[in-house]
């Protein structure tokens, strides 16, 4: 009777075909769930039930381990494994990348810088010139108020000492239609002997301090008006003297007019 229930059994088996689906997640449940444990019954079984039982188990083991056989080497199980998990890796930086940098631009040809032009220049004093000397100092230029037809040459004279003889001299190179216009001085008018007139080929313009007068020591400002030809004209031949006396001696002063500012 036993070999009759196995052979029925073995031929169910064959004929059995297996939804390998179900049983694989069977199986995943199974394996992922924990072992589930069953109340043992009270009593006993009586053995046909138990062998049967146990044959059938048998086959149903045989059966699932062909079908899980058949099926594992397709869809393997994850693996189950507790396992403490690892410490997080710092998330890693992306390197920028770095590209390549950019070509310099071509260096400007060096060149020196312009000199700097003052607005009204005044070169130094000539060999040809004295600004200064014992108590005078002076100074000659063109009024800045000039124009292309009529022009104004002044001279700066200062004494540190009181004057007691003062000849002051101013020569316009005649270069061409120059004419006398007038004259002025900061000093008193009456104070002076004022004379204009050609001479070698220039205007001079003379102020000569009057016997028994005096200078104070100070800044004083004498000037030459004249009309000229239409145009720049050049004063690079014009210039002054000055000739005086004071308490420490004679002293003697010249130069030329630089452009006024």
């Amino acid at each position: 009777m036993n070999e009759h229930i196995a052979r029925q059994l073995r031929e169910a088996a064959d004929a059995h075909q297996p939804d390998r689906a179900r049983m694989l997640a069977r199986v995943q449940r199974g394996a992922a769930g924990p072992a589930v444990r069953h109340r043992a019954r009270s009593g006993l079984r009586s053995w046909p039930g138990v062998a049967f039982a146990a044959l059938a188990a048998a086959c149903a083991l045989a059966t699932g381990g062909l079908a899980v056989a058949g099926i594992v080497p397709w869809t393997p199980p994850p693996d189950t494994a507790t396992t403490a998990p690892a410490d997080p890796s710092p998330t890693a930086t992306p390197t920028p990348t770095r590209s390549a940098p950019p070509t310099a631009a071509p260096a400007p040809a060096t060149t020196a810088p312009p000199t700097a032009t003052p607005a009204s220049p005044r070169p130094t004093p000539s060999a040809s010139s004295r600004p200064q000397n014992g108590p005078l100092w002076s100074e000659g230029s063109i009024d800045p108020h000039s124009t292309v037809y009529w022009a104004q040459s002044n001279l700066a004279l200062r004494t540190t000492q009181p004057l007691t003889s003062l000849t002051v001299e101013l020569r316009i190179t005649q270069t061409g239609e120059v004419r006398d216009t007038g004259n002025w001085r900061t000093l008193p008018v009456d104070d002076f002997t004022i004379t204009v007139q050609e001479s070698g080929g220039a205007l001079v313009y003379r102020w000569v301090l009057k016997p028994g007068r005096t200078v104070p020591a100070g800044q004083h400002e004498f000037a030459a008006q004249y009309n000229h030809a239409t145009g720049v004209r050049g004063s690079a031949n014009d210039g002054y003297r000055v000739d005086a006396q004071s308490a420490g001696g004679p002293a003697s002063v010249w130069g030329g007019f630089q452009p006024g500012r």
